[in-house]
């Protein structure tokens, strides 16, 4: 999960402050320490393991020989992160999210060992895949979590931290992850994070107590939302049933190149059951680009699908055709990650000076314009530095639009909308970018008999005609008048 990204609202009632917390109290009061510690380490932890996989899959790569899995090894967990999404969150909403962040952490670690012991390709991809459903469940656990324990007032403060947590991995983690993977071995960066995970959800412990249970909040989903697909969103095991859905259309579109002459076929047949099986998951008119909050939700997902698309690839293209030791290619995810930060940061401080609008339709042409310059230099043999130099512009596009989109969709949202849409965002975040992954590796695939660069060079094409798709959207995220601010 980016650290921007909104994750489905559970509709709780206010925790109770404890009588010995004083109204100023912070989030780093004792009565919060441990959990704000345990929380933000668990957050740090995740974006560390992002950041240092895509550094080092590479070498992971062709060390397997598993260049033909190399984008499922993204796309998958991204796909099975949605399953676990949904079911940590109608988990929490039944029994509390003490067993669903419990189960969610073990996972994480089972997939971590699987991978940091795998010796073929498909194996590793099988610990990704367990690790997605892991991490998509930690994520809304943690989430409630949050919700439970700390009082309203300090829920910007805590979410700010959250942000912050990702910030020291963006500076360190990629080039930590490339020296490990140098002097101890790629295993060693999958299997050291598994030492980490643990004490930090140890820290949360004792705000664990007591969590269990329902406070009181409604199950049934809110009368007054209307899907794409028409008629009320689906329930708890509906939904779950969808998403799973959506994640085996998305593994069967990675591995759709495999099938000789019914490739193209299989690939469009996955694509189109992943849209139809989202469907009920999205405000009505999302995959039409209805003008106001499908349209945000929309953005969303095709933002994410240019950016994360092309990201995992330039890591990829500077080790191998420009020969950079992982190390030092890693510096690239630094630098976009780092602008990231930055540009969320400024975006803040702007306020409404900024228009919403603006900002998306700002951060969408930074995005596709990092993208073009990806291309051009891998068809155009320019200097590796242009691409880097780009790609700190598509980290500042994505921190200027992706805090403007969240905001957006809460102010697009009625009271008993606010969990539909804030999920229908985070799943449109999550499945864009496991597509657009697929897509780049059936091209990455098709091209790999061609010239050397071509397959970059496709790559990179596809995610710019996402991009393209994403600047055309972006105009129609317009604030609809108060009066019409329920999906229709």
């Amino acid at each position: 999960m980016s650290p921007d990204q909104v994750p489905p609202v559970s509709r709780t009632d206010p925790p109770a402050r404890p009588k010995s917390v004083p109204e100023s109290a912070g989030i780093f009061h004792r009565s919060y320490l441990l959990v704000t510690l345990g929380a933000c380490a668990l957050v740090f932890l995740a974006a560390f393991e992002s950041l240092a996989v895509t550094t080092i899959m590479p070498l992971v790569s062709r060390e397997l020989d598993g260049a033909g899995l190399y984008a499922l090894a993204f796309a998958g967990p991204l796909a099975t992160g949605v399953i676990g999404m949904v079911a940590a969150g109608s988990w929490s909403d039944r029994k509390g999210p003490v067993a669903p962040l419990l189960a969610a952490v073990g996972m994480f670690v089972l997939g971590l060992l699987i991978a940091g012991t795998a010796g073929t390709m498909p194996v590793l991809v099988a610990g990704r895949l367990v690790q997605g459903l892991g991490g998509g469940g930690l994520t809304v656990a943690l989430y409630v979590v949050i919700a439970r324990v700390y009082p309203p007032v300090l829920h910007p403060k805590i979410f700010a931290a959250f942000s912050a947590a990702w910030v020291i991995p963006s500076l360190v983690g990629p080039f930590a992850a490339g020296a490990v993977a140098e002097l101890a071995g790629w295993q060693w960066v999958f299997l050291g994070v598994v030492g980490l995970v643990v004490p930090a959800l140890l820290l949360t412990a004792p705000a664990l107590r007591g969590l269990n249970g329902r406070p009181g909040a409604a199950g049934d989903p809110p009368a007054n939302v209307e899907t794409a697909a028409g008629g009320r969103p689906p329930g708890g095991l509906a939904k779950l049933a969808l998403a799973a859905l959506a994640a085996l259309a998305v593994l069967g579109l990675n591995l759709s190149a495999a099938v000789p002459g019914a490739g193209a076929v299989l690939a469009a047949a996955a694509v189109a059951v992943a849209l139809l099986a989202v469907r009920p998951l999205m405000p009505r008119g999302t995959l039409t680009a209805r003008r106001g909050l499908p349209s945000v939700i929309l953005t969303r997902g095709l933002a994410s699908a240019a950016f994360f698309g092309a990201e995992v690839y330039l890591p990829y293209l500077l080790v191998e055709r420009y020969a950079f030791p992982p190390t030092f290619a890693g510096l690239t995810l630094t630098g976009g990650a780092i602008a990231w930060a930055a540009a969320s940061a400024i975006q803040g401080k702007l306020g409404t000076r900024l228009e919403h609008r603006r900002a998306v339709r700002i951060g969408s042409a930074l995005v596709l314009g990092a993208v073009v310059l990806a291309l051009v230099t891998t068809v155009l043999a320019w200097p590796a530095a242009v691409a880097i130099a780009g790609w700190i512009f598509a980290g500042g596009g994505m921190g200027l639009m992706y805090p403007r989109l969240s905001v957006m969709t809460l102010a697009l949202s009625t009271k008993d909308t606010e969990g539909f849409n804030s999920s229908a965002m985070s799943i449109s975040d999550s499945l864009g970018g496991a597509l657009a992954l697929a897509g780049t590796g059936i091209v990455f695939a098709a091209f790999a008999t061609a010239t050397p660069s071509a397959s970059f060079a496709g790559v990179f094409g596809l995610t710019a005609v996402i991009g393209i798709a994403a600047v055309a959207v972006a105009p129609r995220v317009a604030v609809v008048p108060a009066a019409v601010r329920t999906p229709v």
